[in-house]
C-alpha cells in the first residue's frame, strides 16, 4: 500500500473513551482491557463503533504516556465510571495512512512533522492513529495505521 501525506479538513466525531496513565511497556494490556470495556458497554447501550478505534497522544516521553483510548460512534452516548462521552478534533489535518509494525511509526512520525514544518502549518493539539486491525489479525506487516495531526495553516 503506497501512502502520502494529505492536509484534508476533520469534523468532530463523538467517541466514546478511556483516559489512562501508563508506561509503554503496559500499553498494550491496557488497550486490550480498555477497548473490551468500551465495546461491553457498548453492547449494554445496543451500539456499535461506527469507525475504527484510535488512540488520542494526550502527552507521549519515553517515560509515561497520557492517552486516551476510544471508539467513534453514531451520536452523542452517556459516558458511565472512566468510560467518557466526548468527540475527536475538527479542523484542518495532516493524515497518512501507514502500513506495517507499530515499531516503524517513530520515522513516520518525524516524517510528518518535517512536511507539517516544510509546508507552513503548525501542530496542534492530539494526535491520533485509527487502528483498522490489529497484531492478533495479521501479520506486523499488513497493520494499517492512521495517524491525524490536527494543525494550523
Amino acid at each position: 500500500m503506497e501512502s502520502k501525506i494529505e492536509l484534508t479538513s476533520m469534523e468532530a466525531k463523538p467517541v466514546l473513551s478511556v483516559r489512562v496513565a501508563t508506561t509503554i511497556e503496559d500499553l498494550p494490556a491496557l488497550i486490550n482491557d480498555s477497548y473490551r470495556r468500551i465495546a461491553d458497554y457498548m453492547a449494554e447501550l445496543g451500539e456499535s463503533p461506527v469507525g475504527a478505534p484510535f488512540a488520542a497522544y494526550h502527552r507521549q516521553d519515553a517515560q509515561s504516556l497520557d492517552i486516551e483510548l476510544g471508539v467513534p460512534v453514531s451520536g452523542n452516548l452517556p459516558g458511565r465510571d472512566d468510560i467518557k462521552a466526548g468527540e475527536t478534533a475538527s479542523g484542518d489535518a495532516v493524515v497518512y495512512m501507514h502500513e506495517g509494525p507499530y515499531t516503524d511509526l517513530k520515522p513516520v512520525y518525524q516524517k510528518l512533522f518535517d512536511w507539517i514544518g516544510e509546508n507552513g502549518c503548525t501542530p496542534k493539539g492530539l494526535y491520533y492513529e485509527y487502528y483498522f486491525n490489529s497484531p492478533g489479525d495479521v501479520p506486523e506487516k499488513n497493520l494499517v495505521t492512521r495517524i491525524v495531526i490536527p494543525v494550523e495553516k
